[in-house]
């Protein structure tokens, strides 16, 4: 799969990740479950090739797909 390529909900949920909300806020904000979450978020790990929400956040900001 290609790098960098976010769906508009992956994006969503990493957006409100780098304003420090938890896997819970994230969900009651998008009306979706916790699972739906980590799914979410292990996708987009998966797709950028990382381990960690951390490092998937700085590939996402050097790819440019989320700003802080």
């Amino acid at each position: 799969m290609q790098r960098g390529i976010l769906t508009p909900r992956e994006r969503e949920v990493f957006l409100l990740l780098v304003k420090n909300q938890t896997t819970k806020e994230i969900a009651s904000a998008l009306g979706i479950s916790e699972k739906t979450v980590r799914n979410h978020i292990s996708n987009a790990m998966q797709k950028l090739g990382v381990k960690g929400r951390a490092s998937a956040v700085v590939e996402l900001l050097k790819l440019k797909e989320i700003s802080l």
